[in-house]
């Protein structure tokens, strides 16, 4: 009886062993699983390396290295080095790149919609875009316009209110819009076409040719600091504000959705949190760069900078709302996406009056000089 006692209590130990390890190694393979390891391309628009534009896919793999401890490893590639600029949408849709980083407004001829995700003239600046995206709506609106094509779009970078752009003629009325053949995408470049210009859309990487070469007379591209890089105040004579037709671009970050439902939760939040961080971080780099780089265009390489006329830019306004009516006639998401966007800019620009606006105008006050006895 002893012996047989014995027996049972050995085998129900063992069986315990058993399920322990089994557990442990349950337990294990889970943990492993967790801590795969992931390896993504990132493609842009922008020259490898870019000041502000360039820079922000950079930081937002480095954030990522660093907060998943090399984890999730993202290799950036500069426009052209592993797809042509503005294929970037295709290659990440196709998932020839995990990642990109881009303007939603190049990919209008892919879905109407997509304007209103960066800027569209006369519409919402950096605060507002950010505002409206992450609590008015605008991310769910771009989140649906974007399924259709196996992407997951993030916000990744805003310029704030860009330049009008660079002439090789002065713009003193609507006449001298006749002809001009001028560089810029989106919804400004119809506007501009509609004004008797002619709008083209070519690279960042070959505007100063462009120029130089007089294949086109005038271009846009963000602000100061950038435009300094690029080095256009060596074409070009006169610098026109303000950016009526990019007045708070974001810049996105678009992954392909695949790859985005492979990754574990944690890798999720990690991604989602340093696309804030860029899309913040680059606002601010280019509100601390772009003032430096205006005085170092104007006082040490004699730009001329001009204000577009009001009659010029009241007909560039009323061309806007007539191009975007048409843009949404006959397709309801980009309605539904345009209907939102301009109730919240009502609503914000109602406050903005006696807020920010109004600050602005008391900061310019001239304070009382004081009289000495």
């Amino acid at each position: 009886m002893i012996k047989k006692l014995a027996i049972s209590a050995l085998v129900l130990l063992l069986a315990a062993c058993g399920e322990q390890q089994a557990a442990s190694s349950f337990e294990g393979g889970a943990a492993v699983a967790e801590q795969k390891s992931f390896e993504w391309k990132l493609v842009t628009t922008w020259p490898k390396n870019y000041p502000g534009l360039g820079m922000a896919p950079e930081n937002f793999a480095r954030l990522v290295d660093r907060m998943s401890q090399g984890r999730l490893k993202v290799k950036v590639y500069g426009a052209g080095q592993m797809v042509p600029a503005l294929e970037v949408f295709d290659a990440v849709s196709q998932g020839t790149a995990e990642m990109g980083h881009g303007a939603a407004y190049y990919w209008k001829g892919k879905t109407p919609a997509s304007v209103f995700f960066t800027s569209v003239p006369f519409g919402l600046n950096a605060q507002e875009m950010n505002s409206w995206l992450y609590h008015g709506g605008g991310m769910e609106l771009w989140r649906e316009t974007y399924e259709p094509f196996n992407l997951v779009p993030f916000a990744g970078g805003n310029s704030g209110v860009q330049m009008a752009g660079w002439f090789n003629r002065e713009i003193n009325s609507l006449e001298d819009l006749q002809g001009l053949k001028m560089r810029i995408p989106g919804i400004g470049g119809e506007v501009i076409t509609r004004a008797g210009g002619e709008a083209v859309t070519i690279p960042g990487g070959e505007l100063y040719t462009a120029m130089q070469t007089g294949v086109i007379d005038a271009t846009e591209w963000v602000g100061p600091y950038n435009d300094l890089a690029f080095g256009f105040h060596q074409v070009a004579k006169y610098y026109y504000y303000p950016g009526w037709h990019e007045t708070g671009s974001t810049l996105e970050l678009i992954i392909n959705k695949d790859a985005w439902e492979s990754l574990p939760d944690d890798l999720q939040a990690m991604v989602e949190a340093a696309a804030r961080t860029v899309n913040q971080d680059m606002l601010d780099e280019y509100t601390a760069r772009n003032n430096a780089a205006l005085v170092q265009l104007v006082d040490e390489h004699g730009v001329q900078l001009r204000r577009l006329p009001d009659d010029v830019l009241v007909k560039l306004k009323t061309i806007t709302a007539e191009v975007l009516d048409e843009l949404v006639a006959n397709n309801p998401l980009a309605l539904k996406t345009r209907d939102s966007l301009q109730a919240f800019q009502a609503q914000v620009t109602d406050y903005h009056e006696i807020s920010e606006e109004a600050y602005y105008r008391a900061r310019r006050l001239e304070t009382e000089s004081t009289v000495q006895p």
